[in-house]
This record gives C-alpha cells, structure tokens and sequence, in this order.
C-alpha cells in the first residue's frame, strides 16, 4: 500500500473529527511550545485550563523569561512533574538571551534549547515552521505498531529509530503539520489503549493488528519499575498566627517548592522519642505537649515513587532563634503567603484539610 494512503486517510479523518483546541488554531512557536510542555504525561482536558492561564499571565515569551520562579512555579501548582517548569522557565530566558526572543525554526536547531526533546522539537518545527519531520508521542507508536505490526519493545531506547525512520516516510511534504496532528490525534480518540474503536476504523482493512488479532498485544511495552516508598514526617511549626516553611533544593523531588520541615525515616511510624530527639538535634527546643498528633496518612504516587506522608503541628511558644531558623531554611510566612507559595499537590492536601489556607 502507497504510503500516502495512509497520510492521505489519517488527514481526511483528522478534518472530519478532530476537537477544537487553541493551540492548533496558531502557527505561534511560543503558543504551541506552552501546550507541549503542559501537555506532556498531562491529560487535555486537565491541561487546558493551565495553557489558558500561562497565556494570560505571560503573553509572550519575553514576559515568561522575565516572571520570577516561585510565580511561575506557583501557577504550575497541581500539575505535577514540576521540572517541566523548572526547564520552561529556563528555555524562556534562552529564547530571549541567546536567539533575541525567536525560536529556532528546524527541529535540530531546537533541540538545543534545555528540556526539549525530540518529540517537542518536531511538533514545534511541523506545526509553527511545517518542517516535514515527524512526530513520536506514546499515540503515535501506538498508532504505528498497530497498523504496520511493529513489535519493537516501545519502552527501549532502541526501537525510537524503527518508529521514527516509519513515521518520517509517512509525513507529506505539503502539509507535515496537518498530518502529524492528525496521527496524534487519531491516537487519543479512535485507536485507544484499551478500547479502539476498530469497527468504524479507516484503516482497517490494512491494519495488522486488527487482521492478525493482536490490537491488545501492540504495542509492545515493559512494564515500568514498581514505585519506591518513601515515608515522610513533616513538623509544620505555627508561631502565633504564622508557619514555618522553607524550599525545596535541588537533587529530590519538587525542586524549588515549599513545604515544612521534613524527617524522611524508613517506617511510616514515628515515636515520640525519635521525634523529640530530631527536633532537639535540629536545636528547636519542644515538649510532648506542644506536638499534636497526625489524624490521618496521606499518600501521593509520582511516577517512580509512593510518598506516604503525616503532618505533626507543633504551636511553638517563642518564635525559633534566626541562628536556628536559618540552619534549617525556615522562613516564616503568615496564611496568605502561605497561600501564594508554589506548593506540591501533597502539601495543599494538607493545608486545605487543616484549613491553614485562606481561600478554601
């Protein structure tokens, strides 16, 4: 079958079905950049109200560069996998500082920019600059191994240049942007993980999987690494009206969040002896009495970890010494500023639950 069948298919499909989004309404680079980022391990319809938010706050990628990081980082809040932030915010100030505020126009080009790949650099290039280069997103393979019966495990690092060297001769030089968008969605809402809908399929007839039975065995897929548990303590010091909180460094998880002083053990309980003897060491002179003890666990699954987390609120009698505070990245913040730092979905749990925030 002529390649462009297939091209010429998915785009006829793709005009006939495909949803309405902003982003596919613009040839703007930093428009379409913004939705690739949010929209990477993000579902559209939660990542739609984030993308209408950044193009509000920071029409251009100017005013993104300039924004500080606890703003950026705070309106990322609840969307998760905050390095995707971290990296936004930092290409935007390469964009500005080293390309005058443009992006580069070819994929190769933009892969020099820090946090994108190859798959954003490709939908940038097709879609603002129609680079005829192909794109490789996880509806993509899916997409790819059923149709021409790759069984390439797609988890291996290997097989991206058998996916990749197919979908390069699929995209028509006359509309590379129309028929990468068209495969991706063709993906999200015909040919499903779980439940395509291989009855009013245009290619069925020449799918692989579906002639051969395989449309649940393709594509192939490692299991990802069972999560690693984690068991955090936090100490949320109240003085007065007030609480301490610092933010998080480099190396972990939620780089450049806040939250409160932590104690990570290797059980998920913790006595009151192991508690008062971390505080003593951390120089912050507490009784039993002050300590009140966590009503509930609360759990967060990232990708790679299972955080199991209690809240211990220690009301605090005297403010800490600044030599102490200091020593233990303390800063004291009152409920509204509590509120507008970035915060960890975990952490807003936890305040929301607590009714330590100002705007329930």
């Amino acid at each position: 079958m002529d390649n462009s069948f297939y091209s010429g298919t998915l785009i006829d499909w793709y005009e006939r079905h495909k949803r309405s989004l902003p982003w596919r309404e613009t040839t703007n680079p930093y428009h379409i950049w913004l939705s690739e980022v949010i929209l990477q391990q993000t579902r559209v319809a939660q990542g739609m109200p984030y993308y209408l938010k950044f193009v509000e706050a920071y029409p251009t990628v100017q005013d993104l560069a300039a924004a500080p990081e606890d703003e950026v980082m705070r309106l990322w809040q609840g969307l998760g996998y905050y390095s995707r932030a971290r990296n936004m915010h930092f290409t935007a100030k390469q964009v500005v500082n080293e390309h005058r505020g443009s992006f580069p126009e070819t994929a190769q080009e933009l892969l020099k920019l820090k946090g994108i790949g190859s798959y954003t650099a490709a939908a940038i290039a097709s879609f603002a600059f129609k680079e005829k280069v192909a794109v490789l997103d996880g509806n993509v393979f899916r997409v790819l191994a059923r149709v021409f019966g790759v069984t390439e495990d797609t988890a291996a690092p290997a097989s991206r240049k058998v996916f990749q060297s197919l979908a390069n001769t699929l995209v028509p030089a006359t509309s590379p942007d129309t028929f990468n968008q068209a495969i991706m969605e063709f993906g999200a809402i015909q040919c499903t993980p779980l439940m395509p809908d291989c009855m009013f399929c245009p290619l069925q007839q020449t799918c692989f999987a579906f002639n051969n039975g395989m449309v649940q065995e393709l594509p192939v897929k490692s299991k990802a690494k069972a999560a690693k548990p984690r068991f955090f303590h936090y100490f949320v010091f109240k003085w007065q009206d007030q609480y301490y909180l610092r933010k998080r460094l480099a190396g972990d998880i939620w780089q450049g969040l806040y939250d409160f002083y932590l104690y990570e053990s290797n059980s998920k309980s913790l006595n009151e002896d192991g508690l008062l003897q971390e505080l003593q060491q951390a120089g912050i002179p507490v009784s039993e009495a002050q300590i009140q003890t966590p009503t509930k666990e609360y759990k967060h699954v990232l990708s790679h970890q299972k955080i199991m987390a209690k809240f211990y609120l220690i009301k605090l009698k005297n403010r800490l010494k600044d030599e102490v505070a200091q020593e233990a990245r303390l800063g004291l913040y009152s409920k509204e500023e509590v509120e507008n730092l970035p915060k960890s979905i975990l952490i807003n749990s936890y305040l929301k639950d607590a009714r330590i925030l100002v705007n329930l």
